[in-house]
């Protein structure tokens, strides 16, 4: 396949993506608008489904609903409520610590808050976190293992078999969706089983959540239970919170400050 071939190529599987946000589609009709075979609809679909950027219906229709975007597409949403999130859980971490960071955009806004604090050892699967602590003060360990894309963490066996020989005294886990009585919504079963072994090799485990990732669920299959007394920051509603916090979470809320632009809904503080 010439250079030219492989950039036709992604662009039309970047339009397909596009295309099935807005709603479910066949491949006949993926075919039709690409002029383009069905083997070769199937086969772009299929690499779209590996990369966890689709996931594949019933009859060969697309899901929107469970369509996974990259860490770059998500990084400026909900911004200053990701920022005051990321200084509520950065007050909890202690001189000295172990901080385990999972992969996420709001995990990666705590990774920008710990930059000086070179009291700490960071352990993490995250490259976005690895991007902000790579020229910190920070000692950082790489948990090993497969890069998955689109949200650019490291996952597998490996990684697994890193996480269960250490006790980090405090993890913060990233999410798509989630759900006081179920967990974390997760597009793939190893995301899932890696960040419920987050929260349980931790000594403690905490949640951070922009609003629009309450109680919803996130469209996707699979789902991470968390242990109880999983603690949540979020800066969600009373209503929103309280559903968290009748569950058996530990729920803190972070406030927005004037300057950081917040969008969204209103934040209370605990």
């Amino acid at each position: 396949m010439t250079s030219g071939e492989r950039s036709a190529t992604r662009r039309r599987r970047e339009r397909m993506v596009e295309l099935l946000g807005a709603g479910d589609i066949s491949v006949h009709d993926l075919a039709a608008e690409f002029d383009v075979s069905l083997s070769t609809v199937r086969r772009d679909l299929a690499t779209l489904a590996a990369l966890g950027r689709i996931t594949r219906t019933y009859g060969g229709a697309v899901d929107h609903r469970a369509v996974e975007r990259s860490w770059h597409d998500k990084e400026h949403e909900q911004r200053g409520e990701k920022d005051a999130i990321a200084r509520a859980a950065a007050a909890l971490v202690r001189s000295g610590d172990v901080v385990l960071l999972d992969a996420g955009t709001t995990v990666a806004r705590l990774a920008h808050e710990l930059r000086d604090r070179g009291d700490l050892t960071v352990v993490t699967n995250g490259l976005s976190t690895l991007v902000e602590l790579a020229d910190a003060e920070v000692e950082v360990v790489v948990l090993g293992g497969r890069l998955r894309r689109p949200n650019e963490s490291l996952l597998g066996t490996r990684t697994e078999q890193a996480l269960r020989r250490l006790t980090p005294d405090i993890a913060f886990l990233g999410v798509d969706g989630l759900d006081p009585r179920r967990g974390i919504n997760c597009p793939d079963p190893e995301q899932a089983a890696l960040k419920e072994t987050m929260a349980e090799c931790a000594r403690a485990a905490w949640v951070l959540a922009d609003h629009s990732k309450l109680g919803g669920g996130g469209g996707f299959p699979y789902w991470a239970p968390m242990p109880a007394g999983t603690g949540l920051i979020s800066g969600g509603g009373e209503r929103e919170l309280a559903a968290f916090t009748d569950a058996g979470w530990s729920v803190h809320s972070a406030a927005v400050s004037p300057g950081d632009g917040a969008e969204g809904a209103p934040l209370h503080t605990s």
